[in-house]
């Protein structure tokens, strides 16, 4: 697994451990409070990955099979336009409750995806914002479809959880600070169209996805006084802006060029254009680490952030690189999962034990990380 591939599965989660501390989860109960709980949950096992798909070919994925339908009472869509499409066209359930493994065939089957980009996508969603006991959770808000509520602080919040899946500078969702940090701003959408009229001739193409980033950094650093972009939120920005490039685009083409009209539907919408096909499932990995490294080579940044003040940006040497893959999985483990869960016992440290193990596959070469013991 590269680099790259890394920071595209969690361009999806852009996870931001300097505020873990404000949040906690079933890790941070008590050993009686977790007598109280566990019973009362329903525990289930974590099953393994389901492995790749056998079909990588460009195929029609806005079918019948999948028909975009518009929400009903109580369905959740969140943060991440990817997972809210998936959703909305019947690939992952549309009130909007999973596993990981519906993640892990939902990217590939309907967007292309490669196995090992979902599987850290799908385990790292579940371990920071998931209900590890019942193996659910929300692609948005708070849910209790996700099982009983432990007692607080403990969140299972859900991917709208500040810091935990979303994180500053988004192309199309606006920083936590100022409100709202999971719906589709229009405001921002504004700039997206601006952008892609300027550089891309009315598309979102290579270019625009990075003279954008560049924007939203900028924009983030002058207007918020706690804007953060450490790892591995400092990886995933620029996965971030390359991932609608490969996957948002008809898969017959595959071409890096999205017209704003479908960048609207997928952002605003969470639906596919009609007769839309997904790109080539072995070819995407590779197309994600091209687009990526570009974003980033056009206007490298530091990671970093504000020191409460706006325009106060200072650089974090302790961040990983973006080529320190086995430093970025390090540092997930212990500066965020640890932290998270400082004291699991019981079915709480089996199931979290069984997801790293999950999470770790990709990371060939690295060293395997085993806070809860094998």
């Amino acid at each position: 697994m590269t680099q790259f591939s890394f920071l595209l599965s969690l361009a999806i989660l852009a996870t931001q451990a300097v505020a873990f501390p404000q949040i906690q989860s079933l890790g941070g109960l008590s050993a009686r409070e977790l007598e109280d709980i566990l019973p009362r949950l329903n525990a289930v096992t974590p099953p393994p990955p389901p492995g790749a798909s056998n079909d990588t070919a460009v195929r029609l994925v806005n079918d019948k099979a999948h028909p975009y339908m518009p929400l009903r009472p109580g369905d959740i869509r969140g943060p991440c336009p990817g997972l809210n499409t998936l959703a909305s066209h019947g690939y992952l359930p549309r009130n909007g409750i999973v596993t990981p493994t519906q993640i892990i065939n939902a990217v590939q089957d309907g967007f292309g995806m490669d196995v090992e980009d979902a599987m850290v996508l799908a385990y790292s969603t579940m371990l920071v914002d998931g209900n590890v006991v019942t193996n659910l959770m929300s692609i948005g808000g708070k849910s209790p479809l996700t099982g009983p509520d432990p007692p607080k602080p403990a969140i299972v919040g859900g991917l709208n959880t500040h810091a935990v899946f979303e994180g500053d500078a988004s192309i199309t969702r606006q920083d936590f600070f100022f409100g709202d940090n999971h719906s589709f701003n229009p405001k921002l959408f504004s700039q997206f169209v601006d952008f892609s009229n300027k550089f891309g001739d009315g598309f979102y193409n290579l270019t625009v996805a990075s003279e954008l980033r560049f924007q939203r950094i900028q924009q983030g650093i002058a207007t918020n006084p706690q804007f953060a972009l450490l790892s591995p939120r400092f990886s995933t920005v620029y996965g971030e802006a390359a991932f609608p490039l490969v996957f948002f685009v008809d898969g017959r083409k595959a071409d890096g060029k999205l017209s704003v009209k479908d960048a609207l539907g997928f952002f605003r919408d969470s639906r596919m254009p009609d007769g839309f096909h997904r790109t080539d499932l072995s070819k995407s990995a590779d197309a994600v680490k091209n687009f990526t490294g570009a974003i980033f080579a056009a206007h490298p940044t530091q990671p970093g952030k504000n020191n409460g003040t706006v325009n106060s940006y200072i650089v974090d040497p302790n961040t990983p690189g973006l080529n320190d893959l086995c430093g970025l999985y390090e540092n997930f483990v212990n500066n965020i999962i640890v932290s998270l869960y400082p004291n699991p016992q019981g079915v709480l440290r089996d199931n979290l034990k069984a997801n790293l193990n999950f999470f770790f596959g990709p990371f060939e070469g690295c060293t395997q990380l085993f806070p809860y013991g094998q």
